[in-house]
């Protein structure tokens, strides 16, 4: 059994030391942790995709590496940054939204108590919840206003109490897009930066986003319940789509260059 096995299939051992009383109160305390996995996948693979793309199209065109370069690199900063703002004021609003709708039951309860409290008695009686049971349920969770409230944003609105921070995400999504985005780039600026003489650079560039592709994938797969090649694949049939693409659309377009 792999590592990937064990972090998915613990033993009975890590499973009884993970249920243990101070194991629980520590999980307790800590809260949820957010995983930045779907920002750095997205990052990643947009990263990647829209260099290659770039490169692709001028490649197609027949362009020279220089024109490569400058497309490459103001894609890779201007798309990258704008990602991730994208990413920042979306994970913001959701955050805002959330606040608002707190504010909201807030005032209901204080407002509306009768009502709220039949609210929570429907919900808890949807949830199997009868009798004397659902009576005692309602008395519960309407005895303590922060329970009452969050109660009702989870039941109510389907929304978690937690989210991912902002700006963790954006980081997240910025870094993987720089990180990945430029592995397109670097048979053209290795030429220039550091004197490499590859020969046909689209063409190691191509082998080298293939393979950053299957790679991003492949490493999804420790974090997902899926086999670490089909992941690999699926990335690199995505990415390759819409590299070929482009690849494409230069080629058409050639004659305007």
């Amino acid at each position: 059994m792999n590592e990937h096995d064990n972090m998915v299939h613990p033993s009975d051992q890590d499973l009884e030391q993970m249920h243990s009383p101070a194991a629980i109160r520590q999980r307790l305390r800590e809260g949820p942790r957010h995983s930045y996995l779907k920002d750095f996948i997205y990052g990643a693979i947009d990263g990647a995709v829209t260099t290659f793309a770039v490169v692709s199209g001028v490649a197609g065109a027949g362009l020279s590496s220089g024109v490569i370069i400058v497309l490459g690199v103001a894609n890779l900063v201007g798309d990258g940054f704008s990602m991730a703002a994208s990413n920042f004021l979306g994970t913001r609003a959701e955050e805002q939204q959330r606040h608002r709708l707190r504010r909201i039951e807030e005032e209901h309860i204080d407002r509306f108590p009768d009502g709220e409290r039949e609210e929570i008695r429907q919900i808890m009686q949807s949830q199997g919840f009868d009798n004397d049971d659902l009576r005692r349920a309602v008395e519960i969770i309407t005895s303590n206003r922060q329970q009452w409230i969050e109660t009702m944003l989870k039941e109510e609105h389907g929304v978690s109490l937690t989210g991912p921070i902002a700006w963790k995400a954006a980081g997240a999504t910025f870094a993987a897009f720089l990180v990945v985005g430029v592995v397109p780039l670097m048979p053209f600026l290795g030429r220039i930066l550091l004197g490499w003489e590859l020969p046909a650079p689209y063409a190691w560039s191509t082998v080298m986003t293939g393979t950053a592709f299957f790679a991003v994938g492949a490493a999804k797969s420790r974090f997902v319940d899926q086999p670490w090649y089909w992941s690999g694949a699926e990335t690199f049939v995505v990415g390759g789509g819409a590299a070929a693409l482009a690849y494409a659309c230069g080629v058409l377009l050639k004659s305007v260059v």
